[in-house]
């Protein structure tokens, strides 16, 4: 008769815990290299945050693709997850594609390899995008057959602001902003910042727009290749008296970008602040034509 590790003593499924739970950082392993394992399992789960997983679910994911296919009370034990939630973990990560699960007794659970995971993921957001864009129309329609109940439409505009956190969130409203934009985009930052603005795309949106452009970085010869030819000519060097610690992008007269330097480079952490406040755009439009007056044109 076959005896699944379901049926172990006490003593060696608690030994076999033992030494699985090197990866998760739960077992006696050599301190230093138990400590770097913590760490790249903390990072590759807020990493994964970003792709609709919680914390448990990566947690469980990572596991089973490290340990290969595995029971749900070896999950349970190892991680230390209570039986009924390492159950509807592993349940929620079969829904998303990424777990499978055997015909066998005691179920055994696998995971997709990582790179593949994260395209079934990924593929998995693309067409919730999709739905919701076809769904845009029917209750744009809805919403504007019920009437208008506002006392006062000619009221005059106050200032707003909102706090936006998260990659996905700034990435949105940058290009909502660009987009948008009627007769200038002014952008002030670090290297750091216009490489990150680089990646997204933000340059050949500006370029697709034709609106005039004024850019202060602090980007050295290095990264000078990052600015197309069209716009080098609207970028200056920041002046090394200026602290590297802004970073803003200004809308024509109307809105204002102000991000909130973070310890954490996590994409989870970036915080800024945007508003239509017209004493702070007058405010921070000031500060860069001051800035940008005192910088010299950057050379390739």
């Amino acid at each position: 008769m076959q005896i699944s590790k379901d049926d172990l003593p006490d003593q060696s499924v608690t030994k076999m815990t033992s030494d699985m739970a090197n990866f998760s950082g739960l077992g006696p392993a050599i301190e230093s290299k138990s400590h770097d394992y913590e760490a790249l399992l903390e990072k590759l789960k807020n990493e994964l945050a970003q792709f609709g997983l919680t914390a448990n679910q990566s947690k469980v994911f990572l596991f089973l693709e490290k340990y290969g296919p595995s029971t749900a009370t070896q999950v349970s034990k190892t991680l230390k997850v209570p039986r009924t939630e390492t159950y509807h973990l592993l349940t929620h990560l079969q829904n998303k594609g990424i777990v499978s699960a055997t015909f066998e007794h005691p179920i055994k659970f696998s995971a997709l390899p990582l790179d593949k995971a994260i395209g079934v993921l990924i593929n998995t957001e693309k067409e919730r995008v999709k739905t919701l864009e076809n769904q845009e129309k029917g209750l744009v329609d809805l919403w504007n057959a019920i009437p208008n109940f506002k006392i006062d439409q000619n009221a005059s505009k106050e200032g707003k602001f909102q706090m936006l956190q998260g990659t996905n969130q700034l990435t949105g409203k940058i290009n909502e902003m660009i987009t948008n934009t009627k007769n200038e985009i002014q952008i002030l930052g670090t290297e750091k910042d216009f490489m990150k603005f680089y990646h997204s795309g933000f340059f050949e949106l500006i370029i697709d727009s034709k609106v005039e452009a004024k850019m202060i970085t602090s980007s050295t010869k290095k990264t000078t290749y990052i600015f197309d030819k069209k716009l080098i000519n609207s970028v200056k060097k920041m002046p090394n008296k200026i602290k590297e610690n802004l970073c803003l992008i200004i809308k024509d007269d109307s809105e204002l970008l102000l991000f909130m330097k973070n310890v954490s480079e996590s994409p989870q952490s970036v915080v800024a602040m945007w508003t239509d406040s017209t004493s702070m755009i007058y405010t921070m439009k000031l500060l860069f034509s001051y800035i940008w007056s005192n910088s010299r044109h950057i050379e390739q």
